[in-house]
């Protein structure tokens, strides 16, 4: 509990009163960025509602208000100061501008940051072929064994580093790659245009992925006619064959992972265990890798280009 009583009247709406005060609770002087010799003579560690005002440029009474639930609407400039000033994760800024009534800030465009975590994921799944994307699926980073498999992306620009602008158009890319039968390539597009859908929704004043959508529908028939559906999904997982000039086809299960608090997608590529598939890419391992990790190891680069 805080130095400050909690002055709330018994029955109040205080849902978003109750998770500012939690918060508030939680955070310290320090993590706040104030000197840490306000936490002396305390009961407890968190902020003082006065120190929550001045962070976020309010005045205390305001704050009173909201976390009694007296003040109903604060405005998205007063829950970004919030969320500034309790440290809030993306997440938990996301729900307090839900618990107050209100849509969660959308970013403009799409970020490709490769957090370390991203980046520790890379240097230990050495023995998996791991591709890094957008969420315009623009390929931005990948291990050697990638490089290996698909053959080596440094040269691709652009629209050659996109999935479904390759998939859609036919264009160069890293690899021939088949997704099975009809039903299964089907399957593959239609996730592909669901997904997205999804992404002009989270990031609806990005120009170059708006500009993605408008040549994938100009140059294919087929994503024209899947996109006019207004299908929304995910892509979470695939099949395909991957056609490589040296060891041949090797059919593979890609598993798509999203990186917790980001758009960005790890593709894990993996065999089944005592196939074919897995000595082929045991065998390109032993072939390519060593050559490759001089070059390729987080082959970070910018954001491709607009075709």
């Amino acid at each position: 509990m805080n130095d400050d009583p909690d002055p709330s009247p018994d029955g109040a709406d205080r849902t978003l009163g109750t998770a500012l005060r939690r918060w508030r609770d939680r955070t310290g002087p320090g993590d706040a960025g104030l000197p840490r010799e306000q936490a002396r003579a305390r009961r407890a560690p968190g902020l003082r509602r006065e120190e929550l005002a001045a962070l976020a440029g309010v005045s205390v009474d305001y704050v009173i208000r909201l976390e009694q639930g007296r003040a109903s609407s604060p405005s998205g400039q007063v829950l970004a100061a919030l969320a500034r000033a309790l440290r809030l994760t993306p997440a938990e800024r996301d729900h307090l501008y839900l618990l107050a009534g209100q849509s969660p800030p959308v970013p403009r465009q799409i970020c490709a940051h490769l957090t370390p975590g991203v980046l520790r994921l890379l240097d230990q799944m050495a023995a998996t072929p791991v591709g890094v994307h957008d969420a315009a699926w623009n390929l931005v980073a990948w291990n050697p064994l990638y490089a290996a498999l698909m053959g080596d992306p440094s040269a691709l620009r652009g629209r050659e580093r996109n999935v479904p602008w390759q998939h859609f158009t036919g264009g160069a890319g890293s690899a021939r790659v088949t997704h099975g039968g009809p039903a299964a390539t089907a399957r593959f597009e239609a996730a592909m245009a669901a997904d997205l859908r999804a992404a002009t929704a989270r990031y609806p004043s990005d120009p170059d992925l708006r500009a993605l959508v408008a040549e994938l529908r100009a140059a294919s028939a087929r994503f024209a006619a899947l996109w006019d559906t207004h299908e929304v999904g995910v892509h979470t997982a695939d099949a395909k064959t991957v056609h490589h000039p040296r060891v041949g086809p090797l059919e593979l299960t890609c598993d798509v992972l999203t990186a917790p608090g980001t758009d960005v997608r790890l593709v894990l590529h993996t065999p089944a265990p005592g196939t074919d598939a897995a000595d082929k890419l045991r065998l390109l391992d032993v072939l390519d890798t060593q050559a490759m990790a001089q070059t390729t190891t987080h082959a970070m680069t910018p954001a491709p280009e607009s075709a």
